[in-house]
């Protein structure tokens, strides 16, 4: 199989990788960019949201979308969630509420929120639900991630 090279934007910075066109975007990001934060938790069966990142401003399951896919296109990823060494009001408000436990689930959780908050500034605990409802989580019954993404939502709107 012969290599292709794709130009991506990750957490706004260009980033050029060859690699082979089978490889999904889940192992582009780990292995070829080093950004450990997206899991691989179902084997690539696009059923647990380990891998969540955000392709294009909407949540996606890395493991689903081959790298070509990814090519030309805006990707971000946990790591690129804190800015200037303070991390982001969703990442405070998980580990404020306790919605971190094992740690596993929480990256693709965070940026599911995050694209939910980034199109609903205000979204009601419905849509916390459905925007969270691809991201398995065995330790914390969801309740402290919902109170979680409401509060970050609450402090978010005060920064405006």
């Amino acid at each position: 199989m012969k290599p292709i090279t794709v130009t991506l934007t990750v957490n706004g910075q260009t980033r050029t990788i060859t690699t082979l066109p089978n490889k999904t975007l889940l192992y582009a990001l780990r292995e070829d960019l080093g950004l450990t934060g997206v899991k691989d938790a179902c084997g690539g069966e696009g059923e647990c949201g380990a891998c969540t990142v955000i392709l294009d401003g909407e949540a996606v399951n890395a493991c689903l979308v081959l790298i070509g896919q990814a090519d030309g296109r805006s990707v971000e990823t946990i790591e690129g969630l804190a800015q200037d060494g303070e991390l982001h009001p969703l990442q405070c408000a998980f580990v404020e509420t306790g919605a971190v436990q094992c740690g596993f689930c929480t990256p693709g959780a965070i940026l599911a929120a995050k694209a939910l908050l980034d199109r609903d500034p205000s979204p009601t605990d419905d849509a916390i639900r459905e925007a969270l409802s691809g991201n398995l989580c065995r330790c914390t019954g969801y309740s402290k991630m919902i109170a979680a993404v409401r509060r970050a939502a609450e402090e978010m709107s005060h920064a405006r």
